[in-house]
């Protein structure tokens, strides 16, 4: 269980720093009480804070309370996830380096995580929204937010004071607290209608983008999210199904790319049996 000092010292700070940005500042004195609402209140100053400098004893605090949140979560290894070979016999000709886990990305112990960002690439301010990017923020700590403030500057200052990431690329980032290495940044396609061509093509370039940026700085593992299935409102069948073509497709362009096992990580039950209709034999 995460130390109830940790918790109170981190909030506390956490108010304390809020009060720098009073669009953001919250009354100290309506402090919670229980230890859920506390935690609670710290992920969502997390997620509503704005790219600033922080202090060396707010980072040190909240990297200590994330560690004992990931402690607690547990990290999981290539070791205990089977790969579509072993887990389903499928005839994939790369069933041996494919994997489909269902569970909580931010437990993963990989080369790299993929985040389904927006095209800002600050993470999800909305307090402890569902999204993907949201809970891959939060896991990994404010750092993060910074660390895509940074490339974000630099690319405006070269591209204009206008730019916003486009559809289909890659950005590699640190992983700060989190128990992978790397985590890579997409802006998947937002479907507002029909589902058309367009459309499937800019999905298609996250994924091969994604798998690129693995094999240029040789990472030997990825997992991937559902990328546009949510907020995105791309259907979960083509989406898996251009997933799963683009893998394949690239592993067998590219067998000298250096992965060795990449991960479809699902939520929810019915992206699962989704992806287990095209594994299986």
């Amino acid at each position: 269980m995460l130390n109830n000092e940790t918790i109170s010292k981190l909030l506390t700070k956490l108010l304390e720093d809020s009060q720098q940005d009073s669009i953001n500042a919250f009354p100290i004195q309506d402090l919670p009480t229980a230890d859920a609402e506390k935690k609670r209140l710290i992920r969502s100053l997390m997620n509503i804070r704005m790219p600033r400098k922080f202090s060396d004893d707010l980072i040190k605090l909240q990297d200590n309370y994330l560690q004992e949140e990931l402690a607690e979560k547990g990290i999981v290894t290539l070791s205990d996830i089977p790969t579509i070979k072993e887990q389903y016999d499928s005839p994939n000709i790369h069933a041996d380096k494919i994997s489909l886990w269902q569970g909580d990305i931010t437990q993963l112990a990989t080369g790299a995580i993929v985040n389904a960002a927006n095209s800002q690439m600050l993470g999800c301010f909305v307090p402890c929204h569902r999204c993907i990017d949201n809970a891959i923020h939060s896991a990994a700590g404010m750092q993060l937010r910074d660390e895509c403030s940074c490339i974000m500057a630099k690319r405006r200052l070269r591209y204009g004071k206008n730019y916003e990431e486009p559809t289909g690329t890659a950005t590699l980032t640190k992983a700060y607290n989190l128990p992978c290495d790397y985590v890579i940044h997409t802006v998947g396609p937002i479907v507002y209608g029909n589902l058309n061509d367009t459309l499937r093509q800019d999905l298609w370039n996250c994924y091969d983008n994604v798998l690129k940026c693995c094999a240029e700085n040789k990472i030997t593992s990825v997992a991937f999210c559902c990328i546009s299935t949510g907020e995105f409102h791309f259907p979960n069948d083509e989406a898996a199904k251009i997933a799963t073509d683009t893998v394949t497709q690239f592993l067998k362009k590219n067998p000298q790319c250096g992965l060795t096992r990449i991960i479809f990580n699902v939520f929810k039950d019915s992206d699962r049996e989704i992806y287990e209709k095209i594994f299986l034999p």
